[in-house]
């Protein structure tokens, strides 16, 4: 099956899915897998922000990695390829290079592809710089010299360089504290406005989520299992691990999560369920569930219709 790309859709997903080998026999060979995605089926469209939410190890950062073209799909095809794209990653000291002043490395992505002149490369450093809220006087600092917030801005300034049309940003404020996170989410967002940018903006921070994201795709063991308008979804899921997720926000004043679905664990992914894979987590299991589950109307599950409608009794 081959994905095309439409007018309006940058990158399009069909049935991708990628298994890692895990452990060996004496010959090397693997004795079993890590499924980390499981027939993803999704459009990216130009101009938006897509979420993409969910537990660790429900394959959001293996799903970055496979749009940035980092890892190859074992199965499924996508149509838009890596070019155009860059990535802001969740720590910002650890992706920026030490041995190198600021300027160089925000330009480092076009340094490394043309081999750009000196004084051409500052230039676009100061003005980069200058966009992302950096003054001109540190250029020739280093990375270390600098706060979370700040190395956060250089990261930023180094995915623009490049000038693409998508940037996934993978947890890009997780290790923030609140007021510089609010300062990033905002500066993203005029950037974005100002560059027509299409972002991927994979976090597991639900408020982050609703404030940035125009569409949400909700990930469980390697699948999507809800996506669709993020105001809807987050104000009416109609997916049992969505409705998890909704619950596990810490709130002032609660205590303790209490409850089946809370006191389980993400099941292994060397060897999937044959049916439903939240099945054993899922309070509102029926032997329906034990069947293969397709993603219908922006759900994967068969009693969605049943718990909407029960919900709003």
């Amino acid at each position: 099956m081959t994905a095309t790309v439409g007018s309006n859709v940058i990158l399009a997903l069909s049935g991708v899915s990628v298994r890692f080998p895990a452990g060996a026999d004496w010959l090397g060979r693997p004795t079993t897998h890590v499924h980390a995605l499981n027939g993803i089926d999704i459009d990216v469209f130009a101009g938006e922000t897509l979420g993409v939410v969910g537990e660790s190890g429900c394959g959001k950062s293996t799903l970055a990695q496979v749009l940035l073209g980092l890892v190859r799909p074992t199965e499924g095809t996508i149509a838009g390829g890596s070019a155009g794209m860059q990535i802001v990653f969740q720590d910002p000291q650890s992706s920026l290079n030490s041995r190198m002043p600021v300027w160089r490395v925000i330009t480092e992505p076009v340094f490394a592809r043309s081999r750009r002149p000196v004084g051409e490369l500052r230039r676009m450093a100061m003005e980069l710089a200058a966009k992302v809220g950096l003054r001109e006087e540190v250029l020739d600092r280093y990375p270390h010299e600098f706060s979370g917030g700040q190395r956060q801005r250089i990261a930023i300034a180094r995915a623009l360089a490049s000038d693409p049309d998508v940037i996934v940003l993978d947890e890009p404020t997780s290790a923030l504290d609140i007021s510089v996170q609010a300062q990033i989410l905002n500066l993203l967002q005029e950037m974005q406005r100002e560059r027509h940018l299409t972002y991927v903006f994979v976090s597991h921070d639900m408020s982050v989520i609703r404030h940035m994201c125009s569409r949400l795709a909700v990930m469980y063991l390697g699948q999507i299992v809800e996506i669709g308008n993020t105001a809807s979804i987050l104000g009416s899921p109609r997916h049992p691990y969505t409705r998890l997720l909704q619950r596990s926000v810490p709130k002032l004043g609660e205590g303790k999560l209490n409850g089946k679905m809370e006191s389980t664990e993400l099941p292994s992914n060397r060897r999937l369920p044959g049916g439903c894979f939240f099945l054993d987590r899922c309070p509102h299991a029926v032997d329906l569930c034990r069947r293969p589950q397709a993603l219908v109307d922006g759900v994967r599950c068969h009693r969605a219709s049943v718990l909407t409608e029960m919900s709003s009794q």
